[in-house]
């Protein structure tokens, strides 16, 4: 079965590299018109150039945006708006995973992850849901980890900011389904990306990337880390036609490491 998404216009943020970068790709390749949304201003000209080499004819814009503030939200929606005229598909993917033991945390600590996540996705859909229940079409995808079903010790806030965003997903999916405005959320557990290149400089002493993402797959029940295109084709059916009847869904893409399903 072929995924296409043609006639469609998505905004991803967190969209200039690691998972983000990944479906922005696949997207623009299934036929649709992408913003991706990131903060630093070398990293999304990269992206773009490299989203668009390989989707000749697709429009690829690239904001810079801090979506843990309204302002930076408003004046990003409003430029994709001008550009596209519409946006039928919105992934929340930007996010960090602060974490550590609960009773270290700040007060600053914890509004941030959640202006971070929870708040981007609370003000994004504000914006964009008016639009897409006029046209009676839209897709809401948010990306967190397993850990917003099954939190760790010392996972906070991370774990409880995405256990908020799963929530509030699935308030989406009740009040978008009369409109045909279908919300899902993806769920990661480890992958290959840009997260753990940075993880590997901060705890691979001695150890090659290659061997450290080898030792980190071997907690995964299929034996190995996951790939960011494999994620970025899940995302791009549930973004599709083809996941019509799909809506206030989590779905794992983790090789089966969640404990929960």
């Amino acid at each position: 079965m072929e995924i296409r998404l043609d006639g469609k216009s998505a905004i991803v943020t967190g969209g200039s590299k690691g998972l983000g970068l990944a479906i922005a790709e696949e997207y623009a390749k299934s036929g649709a018109d992408v913003a991706i949304l990131a903060r630093d201003a070398g990293t999304l000209a990269e992206a773009k150039q490299k989203i668009a080499a390989g989707a000749p004819g697709r429009k690829v814009a690239a904001i810079s945006c801090d979506v843990s503030k309204a302002a930076d939200i408003r004046k990003a929606y409003d430029q994709v708006m001008s550009e596209f005229g519409k946006v039928d598909i919105f992934v929340n993917n930007a996010g960090q995973s602060t974490r550590g033991p609960s009773e270290h945390l700040t007060d600053e600590q914890w509004q941030a992850d959640f202006d971070l996540k929870l708040f981007a996705q609370v003000r994004f859909a504000r914006l964009l849901f008016p639009q897409m229940k006029e046209r009676k079409w839209g897709r809401i995808i948010s990306v967190l980890n397993i850990g917003a079903k099954a939190p760790g010790p010392d996972s906070a806030p991370t774990s409880i900011s995405r256990a908020a965003q799963l929530a509030f997903t699935k308030v989406l999916s009740q009040e978008g389904a009369p409109y045909n405005v279908l919300a899902n959320s993806l769920h990661v557990g480890v992958i290959v990306s840009d997260q753990i290149v940075r993880r590997h400089a901060r705890e691979g002493t001695n150890v090659s990337l290659e061997d450290f993402i080898k030792k980190a797959g071997e907690a995964v029940p299929l034996g190995r880390m996951g790939r960011a295109e494999e994620f970025a084709s899940v995302a791009c059916f549930l973004a599709s036609d083809a996941a019509s009847y799909v809506t206030g869904t989590s779905i794992n893409v983790d090789g089966g490491r969640s404990p929960i399903w």
